[in-house]
């Protein structure tokens, strides 16, 4: 992760803008991405707060060159199963190779799934409003070395109020909505309009809308939720991975990653297709295979991860329990 040795400095003095730009604010910062945090955490379960903070300490409120010409707000590097385009700037050596994306919501996006690492796997055991146990969560994960980064994170967080975007995001979860999300193109900050970060006014009934139309983005599919808690949709006719991405305003290898799909593998009708990582287990203890079904068909079924099932009944990558085995669905 890209780290700011002198956080009050940098964010002042070291970035790097040629002389036409200006330097977003803090404000700024929050105007432009609170709505695609709280998104965030609708879909991941990641709190509005601890990603808003985390995205306001690595890019110096967006004025990082990581993040003004690669796009990468969250330092993420460039590690081994990363394909795309590349940045370079000197971290703890010199040269450090950083992901770099089209636009700055693919960066929000790739934090989201960041975070689904097996190493993170204990935040998600965590309270979604509890922003104080998944900043010290992430600090104890090795999201960064710093030893304060914990408090530096709360620290923002407190100061400008970031936890009333939390309580947004879990009403949305409780309405089971999906929320509108950012275009992905920051605004220069002559353009944006700075308010502090206060709670939502409450409409009168008089002022109100239709609040569905503004808030499901999808058109072309009923968003429904599991018995797990997972959101998903079921596919129809002609639906591929891409346009089911393309509705909901994700990409294609989202979608792949969090249904087990192959890059070129075709999605069937009547087929559930979750727009939200599968659980590490589910309220049901077994399950009995039935001829013609796979591990991956009772994984879409229960939404338990796939190397989950294997791990709980002992199978290989690739290897498939004969018909009529007993599946055990959670760890025993």
């Amino acid at each position: 992760m890209y780290r700011f040795i002198l956080f009050t400095i940098i964010t002042i003095c070291s970035v790097r803008l040629s002389a036409d730009d200006k330097a977003f604010s803090r404000n700024d910062y929050i105007n432009m991405w609170k709505d695609e945090a709280i998104y965030q955490m609708v879909m991941h379960k990641i709190p509005a707060s601890i990603t808003l903070a985390q995205g306001i300490l690595e890019s110096g409120d967006g004025n990082s060159r990581l993040a003004r010409e690669g796009n990468n707000h969250f330092g993420i590097k460039c590690h081994n199963d990363w394909t795309g385009d590349r940045i370079y700037e000197d971290d703890e050596t010199k040269g450090e190779c950083f992901r770099q994306y089209d636009n700055a919501r693919d960066s929000y996006e790739d934090h989201s799934a960041f975070l689904q690492r097996k190493r993170y796997e204990s935040l998600f055991k965590l309270d979604t409003d509890d922003y104080k146990s998944w900043a010290k969560g992430l600090r104890e994960c090795g999201y960064a070395t710093n030893p304060k980064y914990p408090q530096l994170l709360i620290g923002i967080i407190e100061e400008f109020k970031l936890h009333e975007f939390d309580e947004q995001g879990l009403e949305f979860i409780r309405k089971n909505k999906i929320p509108t999300r950012s275009s992905g193109v920051e605004s220069t900050p002559a353009t944006v309009q700075v308010k502090d970060p206060k709670p939502a006014k409450h409409k009168s009934s008089k002022d109100k809308h239709d609040e569905r139309a503004e808030i499901n983005i999808s058109h072309q599919h009923e968003v429904l939720i599991s018995d797990n808690r997972i959101k998903y949709v079921i596919a129809k006719e002609g639906d591929t991975q891409e346009s089911i991405a393309a509705d909901f305003d994700l990409n294609a290898w989202i979608i792949r990653k969090f249904n087990d799909l192959g890059e070129n593998e075709k999605i069937k009708a009547g087929e559930v297709i979750y727009l939200q990582p599968k659980r590490n287990r589910c309220t049901t203890d077994k399950y009995v295979l039935t001829k013609g079904e796979s591990l991956r068909d009772v994984s879409q079924k229960f939404g338990v991860k796939l190397k989950k099932l294997r791990k709980y009944n002992h199978l290989g990558e690739g290897q498939e329990p004969k018909s009529g085995a007993t599946l055990q669905l959670r760890r025993s």
